[in-house]
């Protein structure tokens, strides 16, 4: 049979960090030692209160089918924690997705029809673009490169980007891929052109608890921002659940209505006992777990940036996260490609975050693998 593939699939390219990550594990696979900094997954366990909630939960039966959008006491516990970061939040305003990305999608797709405007601040994480073009809208970028990946000094440039015909603005802080945090000064400014022009907002803070000496302010928190801020968060990089795939949106009430009706066709709900762990991972228990893996985050971000400092490499250090991005050369798809072949350290091209010029690094890994990437790029010329 020759079939013939729907439009909207040949909008869209692979994801890039995927890409590289499948080219790792190929060359590893050949008995080749690779440094892979091109995978944003924390290097360290899930904490075992959580892994232990997640067994008692199955032993407990809590292995079929929950309500779709959740289970109560996860929306409810949930709905607190926004609350006690500013935003008026309740239970039935909270979708539980398998994963911040599902969320993402939801938004997306039930926000955004053909030819709808979505702007993204650059670098962007890479599947915002592919979700906005699967849902047929039209992309416009703002580059924040220029502004050392900061978004209050290019306010302005957002203010130009804008307009009565744009539907959403996406905003990550602390942002995958520079690791940056939005100053309030900074999220305010992102709030008056909303309400001046009538846009959605969706806030996507999957690592607001990753940050170093600052504290992230929550955009649905802002005066105004209440009924046009679509807030996505999960459990993935604070608590190290990756593999577990559990994640959240919070909305105003109608369009968690209209999105509930993409969850319900799709993923129906998220896994029931994976749900009773992350509502252990919500508590004070799993604090400790989360302080010490942000500090050694901390401590890596540092050596990584004196470490670049002693080869002339003028890399931004960002506030949160645990990514860099660094200066390499025009062309950084063949320079992450040369590096993975002839340095064996796997890292993204800036080009696919809208940063050509660039690569991404994670340092989710040892100091010492940390260590032997940069040895290794310096060794074959890369740095």
């Amino acid at each position: 049979m020759n079939m013939e593939f729907a439009d909207r699939v040949g909008r869209v390219e692979p994801s890039a960090t995927l890409a590289i990550s499948n080219l790792s594990s190929e060359l590893e696979a050949e008995g080749i030692d690779i440094v892979d900094l091109s995978v944003g997954e924390p290097d360290f366990p899930t904490p075992q209160n959580i892994i232990e909630a997640g067994k008692d939960a199955m032993d407990a039966g809590h292995t079929g089918y929950t309500s779709s959008n959740g289970i109560l006491e996860l929306r409810e516990a949930l709905a607190e924690k926004l609350t006690d970061q500013g935003v008026d939040a309740n239970s039935d305003e909270i979708i539980v997705t398998p994963g911040g990305k599902q969320g993402l999608y939801e938004a997306i797709n039930t926000l955004i029809d053909d030819g709808d405007e979505v702007v993204l601040l650059d670098p962007a994480w890479v599947s915002y673009e592919a979700m906005v073009k699967l849902a047929g809208g039209s992309l416009n970028r703002v580059d924040l490169s220029p502004y050392g990946f900061q978004l209050e000094p290019g306010l302005d440039d957002l203010a130009e980007a804008v307009s009565d015909e744009t539907e959403l603005v996406i905003v990550n802080s602390p942002s995958n891929p520079t690791g940056a945090v939005y100053s309030d000064e900074a999220l305010e400014g992102v709030r008056d052109l909303a309400v001046e022009h009538d846009f959605a907002v969706i806030s996507d803070e999957i690592y607001e608890r990753i940050t170093y000496g600052v504290e992230p302010t929550s955009l649905g928190s802002l005066d105004g921002m209440e009924d046009r801020t679509i807030t996505l968060n999960g459990f993935s990089k604070a608590f190290s659940m990756t593999g577990w795939r559990l994640g959240y949106i919070h909305a105003p009430q109608d369009l968690i209505d209209e999105a509930s009706k993409l969850h319900s066709h799709s993923v129906s709900c998220a896994v029931n006992f994976v749900q009773h762990a992350g509502l252990e991972a919500l508590s004070e228990r799993t604090d400790d777990s989360v302080d010490e893996m942000r500090e050694a985050f901390r401590e890596r971000r540092d050596m990584l940036s004196d470490l670049f400092a002693e080869h002339d490499v003028d890399v931004p250090v960002g506030d949160g996260a645990f990514y860099m991005m660094i200066p390499v050369d025009d062309d950084d798809q063949a320079w992450c490609e040369g590096a993975i072949q002839e340095a064996h350290v796997a890292t993204v091209p800036g080009s696919a975050f809208g940063a050509p010029g660039y690569a991404r690094i994670s340092y989710a890994a040892s100091e010492e693998r940390l260590r032997e990437a940069v040895d290794r790029l310096v060794e074959h010329g890369y740095l």
